[in-house]
């Protein structure tokens, strides 16, 4: 048999005979599974490394899970819809549901040979009108609980994909611009073209009904990365402040800021353009409408600190004071109340509208301490004192804050930055809107009985296909039976991934999008593994569909994902991977165990890493090693004992310590830890076969634990290890090594005999011993590693920890001696850890005697500090420190 392994010959084998046993099959009747998901791809066409990494992370926990004698669900399915899928058809002058097939089969096939184990059987397809019609089925839902508004709005727009594009689709760049200055311009998120603005009736999910539970259920996340957690909670923009009540024109309008304590230093109002008081000055003003409709049109951020005066006034509910009412292009509709007190000292923005429009500023507070202020060419933003403000005179910020509540104009108010997802997308290829509009009865939703809306046949036009399709706008009202049009609009593509974890659990089901029963029973997902550029749309999204779900009593979970896992990028000359870029490796360029190998070995899952030809060819040669030495025994060309002798004592510990080290990295899901320990039982496996003929079964029993470990992440060559050594069923499904012993101190152990040999090699480094005759360990006496234990015990105390230690007779009967160690503790009382006491010591030393032997060619002796060749030497040891004599 060649020793060489070549999984090339072995890949189509094994996934046939996985796939005939059902591995990966997760049944109806689970009870509560293990559910790991990888976040779907986008059927962009071809696996990148991007892919790879996720699904790698994913596939090694469900398999490690697996082997545990867990259930695990592992699904899979496509992000199919989206404009790019569009653009591509158009560019191959193709249609985009022909095109999307195409990618999915090839990307199924991919992810295949890559020895992904997925339960196939519950594949879905976004673009499948089996699942689509959930989508439409619950815009309804969510339409009749109030949670879906059809209003008229200014949007981002995108001239080149044609399309209306979400807040957080909209990305600022670096662009020079034509007078040779730099600046930021807002852009698409996909096409980076400028984005625009425009007036067009839109669909909304009303996500801001759920913007204070989404803000305060991130504190409970607790298995969720504090960056994505914190980008959350930016986003969702809670603000605490208060509501300060004006009149204007005779009627009361409240506007909201954090800083009340600044109330006094209001030199006017400003109204966001889209504000109801802004519509009805402009209905009467043309110059005011002329206003307003060139803001709208601008680019967002091009109006900056432009504004037109109402000829209005507001009443200042404290002084009295008349202040100019404006609208302004910097007040956002949805923000607050979309109304501002403009105080130009003490706001920046409030401070350059002031500057732009010569207006006044007042300065009401005053820096404290070292503060200083640089008024009036820039505003005083930190708390103080406030000045010029009445009976507040005085009073620090936060005291004025407190007291202003008690003002019957001024109320204690909370707001969010979050705003209601704008769902409505002018493109071909995603989910029809379903809905009528009809000119008696307004917008009504399809019948369900009528779901789902299907899409008709693709016909290539700019802007938007569908609504160049009379035979699909045509249509009759539900309500009244009249002439009606239907919706022309589909929906952003992140409605179908907001809930597609739900589908995976029932994906035949035909009465429901999804089956409650079992998703209360395997909810929420266990681990769910992406990249962190998902955090304010897709995972804001889920969180918010399952609290609607919940509420309409589809769902008893609020929380979709227990444990979130944020995958690293992958580079390549020093920048991310990119077929633009010109710097991409194909996946399978290095073939499907070697890459897996590689990407997960190479760094932890949450951090970037450089791809190198070196670490790759690396990885592939541990591979060979691992087939070889299994090989080896396996064919019986290598000679092995039957009978134990003391130095196998150390392997069959070692074996239990590394299987233990192995089992907690795969928990923390650092997979690179993973590899490493099975690299370092792999070395200690060839010098323990190469110092002596191995003992059988210690050696045969360490070579399974090491093919069994290392399934999870290569799992072909899991299979052939396994195979090769004649066990019974496959890797993938066997039992999970355990160990014999108790290992409750095995990370203690090997830092011991890690110290040990680091040590021995100082000194005879030091000493410039080329050739030691013997070495001499001793174990430290028994009232040391006592005084060692009331020292860690004291180590918090009010007590100095040498009186706590010499406190202790049978410590304080050592005398000087005793004094000495307590005061050594003491030094380093923040640093003293864990010991084994001095028989486990000197057990475990003892075992690792021919560690020694092999590296030094000495004779190697451990002592106890009572048998040691002098006293000076046994005075050194101190607890896991061996004193050491070198000879």
């Amino acid at each position: 048999m060649s020793q060489r392994y070549n999984p090339s010959q072995v890949t189509e084998y094994w996934q046939h005979v996985w796939a005939e046993e059902g591995v990966y099959d997760c049944p109806d009747d689970a009870d509560d599974p293990t559910y790991v998901l990888g976040m779907f791809p986008y059927t962009s066409g071809a696996l990148h490394m991007g892919h790879v990494r996720n699904y790698a992370i994913t596939d090694a926990y469900a398999r490690y899970r697996r082997m545990c004698g867990d259930e695990v669900l592992h699904p899979m399915g496509w992000d199919a819809f989206g404009l790019p899928a569009e653009n591509a058809a158009f560019d191959r002058d193709t249609d985009p549901e022909s095109w999307t097939r195409t990618c999915i089969e090839r990307m199924r096939d991919e992810l295949e040979r890559m020895g992904f184990g997925y339960d196939w059987s519950r594949e879905i397809t976004t673009c499948d009108p089996e699942y689509y019609r959930w989508n439409q089925w619950l815009f309804t839902q969510f339409y009749e609980a109030g949670l879906v508004d059809y209003e008229a709005a200014a949007v981002n727009w995108c001239p080149d994909c044609e399309t209306v594009l979400a807040d957080a689709q909209v990305t600022e760049h670096e662009r020079d611009h034509d007078d040779g200055t730099t600046g930021t311009v807002e852009v698409c998120w996909r096409c980076e073209t400028p984005v625009g603005r425009r007036e067009l009736d839109q669909w909304f999910l009303s996500i801001t009904d759920y913007a204070a539970e989404l803000h305060a259920g991130l504190d409970d996340l607790e298995e969720w990365p504090d960056g994505v957690r914190d980008i959350q909670r930016n986003w969702i923009g809670r603000q605490e402040g208060a509501r300060v009540t004006f009149e204007v024109d005779g009627d009361e309008m409240d506007v909201f800021t954090t800083r009340p304590d600044t109330v006094f230093g209001a030199t006017y109002l400003a109204l966001s353009p889209g504000h109801d008081l802004a519509a009805e000055i402009a209905a009467e003003d043309d110059d005011v409408a002329d206003y307003v409709e060139a803001v709208r049109a601008a680019d967002p951020g091009e109006a900056g600190t432009t504004g037109i005066d109402t000829g209005l006034t507001a009443t200042h509910p404290l002084t009295g004071e008349e202040l100019p009412v404006y609208v302004a292009a910097y007040v956002l509709d949805d923000v607050g109340t979309g109304a501002v007190m403009g105080v130009p000292a003490h706001n920046e923005r409030d401070h350059a509208f002031a500057r732009a429009q010569d207006l006044p500023l007042r300065q009401v507070i005053e820096p404290i301490g070292d503060a200083e202020t640089r008024l009036p060419e820039e505003p005083f933003t930190d708390d103080g004192m406030l000045t010029d403000s009445g009976e507040y005179d005085g009073l620090a910020s936060a005291a004025a804050r407190e007291q202003l509540r008690e003002h019957d104009a001024v109320a204690h108010d909370v707001t969010y930055r979050l705003r209601d997802w704008l769902i409505s997308r002018q493109r071909y290829w995603g989910t029809p809107i379903p809905v009528v509009h009809c000119p008696d009865c307004g917008p009504v939703p399809v019948p369900e009985d009528e779901l789902p809306v299907e899409l008709p046949e693709y016909v290539q036009t700019t802007g938007n296909p569908l609504a160049e399709n009379d035979e699909f706008v045509e249509a009759t009202c539900p309500d009244c039976g009249g002439p009606a049009e239907r919706e022309t609009d589909t929906m952003d593509t992140f409605v179908d991934s907001s809930w597609y974890f739900l589908r995976y659990l029932s994906p035949e089901l035909d009465e429901a999008p999804f089956d409650a029963d079992i998703a209360d029973e395997w909810l929420p997902v266990d681990v769910y593994v992406g990249g962190e550029e998902h955090a304010i749309l897709h995972l804001l999204y889920i969180r918010f569909f399952t609290r609607a779900l919940a509420d309409l009593d589809l769902l008893d979970r609020r929380e979709p994902v227990e444990k979130l896992v944020n995958q690293g990028t992958v580079l390549h000359g020093g920048e991310k991977m990119s077929k633009s870029k010109g710097n991409a490796i194909a996946p399978h360029e290095y073939g499907a165990e070697t890459t897996r190998l590689f990407v997960l070995s190479a760094a932890h899952p949450q951090q970037d890493f450089e791809w190198t030809a070196e670490d790759v060819r690396t990885v592939y040669e541990f591979q060979q090693e691992l087939y070889g030495m299994v090989a080896e025994f396996a064919n019986g060309e290598l000679e092995t004992r039957t009978e134990s002798e003391a130095h196998d004592a150390y392997l069959e510990r070692e074996i239990d310590r590394t299987v233990a080290a192995v089992t907690a990295e795969y928990d923390r899901f650092r997979f690179h830890q993973v590899v490493g320990e099975l690299r370092r039982f792999a070395r200690l496996l060839r010098r323990y076969r190469d110092y002596a003929p191995p003992y059988k079964y210690a050696y045969g029993r360490a070579l399974r634990a090491l093919s069994a470990m290392v399934a999870p992440i290569a799992p072909y060559l899991g299979e052939e290890l396994w195979h090769l050594l004649g066990e019974e069923g496959l890797a993938a499904t066997a039992d999970w090594p355990t160990p014999l012993h108790d290992v409750e101190d095995y990370r203690i152990e090997r830092g011991l005999i890690r110290r040990t040999l680091d040590d021995v090699r100082d000194i005879t480094d030091v000493v410039d011993i080329a050739d030691p005759e013997a070495i001499e360990l001793v174990v430290a006496e028994a009232w040391k590693y006592r005084a060692h234990e009331i020292a860690r015990d004291a180590a918090d105390g009010d007590r100095p920890v040498v009186e706590r230690v010499m406190d202790d007779e049978a410590v304080r009967e050592h005398g000087e001696a005793a004094a000495d160690f307590a005061a050594a503790l003491q030094d380093r009382s923040a640093e003293l850890g864990p010991v084994l006491d001095p028989g486990r010591e000197h057990e475990v030393l003892e075992q690792a005697a021919w560690l020694f032997e092999d590296e030094f060619g000495a004779d190697v002796r451990v002592r106890s500090a009572d048998g040691a060749s002098s006293d000076d030497l046994a005075a050194k040891a101190e607890p896991n420190r061996p004193a050491i004599h070198i000879s």
